[in-house]
């Protein structure tokens, strides 16, 4: 089982459910269209709650639980952790929709793009996204194979426990983390060091002296630069739920990314209760 992240894990799941059943609502009267529900984390099914002595639905199956107006057309969750895929496969086992669902232990990166080329094939299938990473495993490349397909994309970023830790106040950032940033962001060393640094040059006795200094709201132009990046692959982007610690500092953005007004509208509609930054 996995376990439970804090009152905002449990907002998260509940702003997928909710445009979930907005979406099949919307895809019901295009009868011709067949939904896939894509979920690149999907865990155990089950979520074990802190201090609490009982089990919670995960994402998964409270997407499951979604009947009214119609069910997804396949369910594909994949999750690379054995001993959670295992899990979610004995927990699905008897589900009534199990003939729909697919349950993949491979990568998320691995399997987006295998879902980029199912849909340039199928052109009547639409896929709802759901990327709930464990740290910054999501590479860009594959967010980018989705560039114009029918896809809304709902995804996590770890902008406040991943990329923010990783850029070092002086701007000294290891090889292996430098690399691992340009993976996820999609951006060069360059263009990183440009967007969360500025440089300052002092004249002392031996001559110039360039001083670099990491930006202070780092973590916010974080989200902004992901939401900017995003818009590059689909048309627009929704506004992010920013989800904070008990010390209030920013540990997530989750945004959805969309080819369709009425998506970003509906995500904003769902999004706007729970927003703050």
């Amino acid at each position: 089982m996995n376990q439970f992240g804090g009152n905002w894990t449990e907002e998260k799941m509940d702003i997928v459910v909710k445009y979930a059943s907005a979406y099949l609502t919307i895809m019901y009267k295009q009868n011709w269209v067949k939904t896939i529900y894509f979920d690149g984390f999907a865990g155990s099914g089950f979520i074990e709650s802190e201090g609490i002595d009982h089990l919670k639905k995960g994402t998964a199956l409270r997407i499951l639980d979604i009947s009214e107006p119609k069910p997804f057309d396949i369910y594909y969750f994949v999750e690379l952790n054995e001993e959670h895929a295992t899990a979610l496969k004995a927990n699905l086992s008897t589900h009534p929709l199990r003939q729909n669902i697919h349950i993949r232990q491979e990568d998320c990166n691995t399997k987006l793009v295998a879902l980029a080329e199912f849909l340039k094939e199928n052109k009547n299938y639409r896929a709802l996204v759901f990327i709930d990473p464990y740290g910054m495993s999501v590479n860009w490349g594959s967010i980018e194979s989705l560039k114009g397909l029918g896809v809304d994309l709902w995804i996590l970023v770890p902008t406040g426990i991943g990329v923010n830790r990783m850029l070092i106040n002086d701007g000294r950032i290891s090889d292996s983390w430098m690399q691992k940033l340009e993976s996820f962001l999609g951006y060069s060393k360059e263009e990183i060091m440009k967007h969360f640094y500025k440089s300052t040059i002092r004249q002392t006795l031996f001559g110039e002296e360039i001083n670099i200094q990491k930006e202070k709201d780092a973590v916010i132009l974080a989200g902004e630069l992901y939401t900017r990046k995003l818009k590059q692959v689909f048309s627009d982007v929704s506004k992010s739920f920013v989800m904070r610690n008990s010390q209030n500092s920013i540990m997530y953005h989750f945004m959805m990314a969309a080819n369709n007004k009425t998506a970003i509208k509906i995500a904003n509609e769902v999004i706007e209760p729970k927003y703050k930054l």
